[in-house]
């Protein structure tokens, strides 16, 4: 049965709200909008990264033609072993499929308590700051992915080149658009309600089944690069 408009509004801004970061006691600022201005390697091309999980193993695509400096993020942080044994510490399932996140840094923390993970960020040894960068969101068509603001509209989710169809690679954020950071996420289900909002930035190509299986408490125990 069909859920009325109103009831699905309702769900579609629960769904969304379950998926902002806490705010963090730092302040945002995105190391620039744009591979010419960031200081984060940009990915030209595609990559494949195998997540090694304590239930099985993921293996994903990062998209780096639709999104440069995002892919390259996660690249980079892969490259530096900072997804080691952290946890996935948020998987919601209900009312129905949402998403599976993690990605964390200082849930790999045995002093770190459960209940604040899913409040850190990646910090750059180099600066001894948090790296944060902008939304980054590509419509067909169009030579470069467009940054620093949501892009929204009527039938976004079919003018996108990366939506948050089932399987999609996102990245997690606080209410400011340009606070990505270290989390991802996995969509469980297509989530049309996010396209636009969140930075797709890759999708899994083997181990949906193991992602299926994952619940909230569980490790990725490590993150590799497979096809640079």
């Amino acid at each position: 049965m069909w859920m009325s408009w109103s009831r699905r509004g309702a769900v579609a801004l629960l769904l969304t709200l379950l998926l902002v970061l806490p705010a963090c006691a730092s302040t945002p600022v995105a190391s620039g909008y744009g591979c010419e201005q960031s200081s984060v390697s940009c990915l030209q091309g595609s990559a494949q990264v195998a997540l090694t999980t304590d239930k099985g193993r993921v293996l994903l695509e990062l998209q780096g033609q639709q999104a440069p400096l995002t892919a390259g993020n996660f690249l980079d942080l892969v490259q530096r072993g900072a997804y080691a044994n952290t946890v996935f510490h948020r998987v919601v399932r209900e009312p129905s499929p949402f998403v599976v996140q993690g990605g964390d840094p200082r849930s790999s923390d045995p002093k770190v308590p459960p209940g604040q993970y899913g409040t850190g960020n990646f910090t750059d040894p180099a600066t001894g700051s948090p790296r944060f960068i902008p939304l980054e969101v590509k419509l067909q068509g169009e030579t470069e992915p467009r940054y620093g603001k949501p892009v929204l509209g009527a039938g976004i989710s079919e003018r996108l080149a990366l939506p948050h169809q089932r399987g999609a690679l996102a990245m997690a954020r606080s209410q400011d658009p340009n606070s990505a950071s270290a989390q991802f996420y996995i969509a469980l289900n297509d989530l049309p309600e996010l396209d636009g909002r969140y930075a797709v930035f890759g999708r899994v190509i083997e181990g949906m089944d193991v992602v299926d299986q994952i619940r909230q408490g569980d490790t990725l125990i490590k993150a590799e690069i497979i096809q640079p």
